[in-house]
């Protein structure tokens, strides 16, 4: 039997963590997608080789947002697995996870067998 409260716990702890981080990198819009932003301080001018830095920073930091948006995304639907009714159950053949598998990742949507 699986251990829900301490998972949830788990996964609201990762989710906060997750939507610092992604605070940091830019504003949410709409969506709660993050828009990356320029770096404070950062500015644009007549020196290609400054602007360069600039747009590579934000390249580095729109990956950055888009990882840890997928984290949470995964994070956000095993949270809403434990409301259901449906957490710790692989998506593809509906056996229970392996508690070691749930462990490492609490998000986790599959047994070790469906791992991708």
């Amino acid at each position: 039997m699986i251990d829900e409260q301490k998972y949830r716990a788990a996964l609201d702890t990762e989710k906060a963590l997750l939507e610092k981080e992604l605070s940091s990198l830019g504003a949410a819009n709409e969506d709660g997608d993050t828009i990356v932003q320029k770096p404070r301080g950062d500015e644009f001018g007549p020196d290609r080789n400054v602007n360069s830095d600039v747009i590579e920073d934000m390249n580095e930091n729109n990956a950055a947002a888009r990882e840890l948006t997928g984290r949470l995304t995964a994070v956000r639907n095993a949270l809403k697995k434990i409301g259901e009714g449906g957490y710790g159950h692989c998506e593809v053949c509906g056996k229970e996870i392996e508690e070691d598998r749930l462990r490492a990742n609490p998000a986790a949507p599959t047994c070790k067998e469906h791992m991708g």
